[in-house]
């Protein structure tokens, strides 16, 4: 409970969001970068995304969609359960205590989110999803807003 509390205590706190801030995520780095309207970054992380390379075409295909999004809503995850199909069943707080839910086409549950794996940050390891460590998705927030632009860069595959 005093840690739901806190949560809650931190999403009332003043954000640092500017209207000019907007997110960059590089799947090619495994980065993501807050840069606000002087094209300064301002907040950066590694990241965790899709297994699979490419955009996203199909719910299951595990790639991250490619291109430019808004955060369509900014949710608190905490009590949230997925089934990772590893035999475990469901798990609560798999999103980590926020989930950033993005508005793309054809797609309802692709956004940027905590995890119960912050060993797979540095990895291409999601369903599709942009993961961050938990501590990293909660700094985010002071920066973000509904509406927020969202670029997800392309691959760059080399064969």
């Amino acid at each position: 409970m005093y840690r739901k509390l806190i949560l809650m205590a931190m999403l009332a706190l003043p954000m640092l969001a500017a209207a000019g801030n907007r997110i960059i995520v590089s799947k090619k780095a495994l980065q993501l970068y807050v840069v606000n309207d002087r094209n300064d970054t301002i907040f950066r992380c590694p990241i965790s995304c899709g297994k699979n390379f490419g955009n996203k075409t199909e719910i299951g295909d595990f790639k991250t969609p490619e291109g430019d999004f808004k955060i369509k809503m900014m949710y608190d995850a905490t009590s949230w359960k997925h089934d990772f199909g590893d035999g475990k069943g469901m798990r609560k707080g798999a999103y980590g205590p926020l989930f950033f839910r993005l508005n793309v086409p054809g797609f309802n549950d692709i956004g940027i989110h905590g995890t119960i794996f912050p060993e797979s940050i540095g990895t291409r390891s999601s369903e599709g999803c942009v993961r961050l460590r938990n501590e990293d998705i909660k700094k985010l927030y002071r920066y973000c807003y509904n509406g927020m632009p969202v670029r997800i860069e392309k691959d760059e595959i080399t064969e």
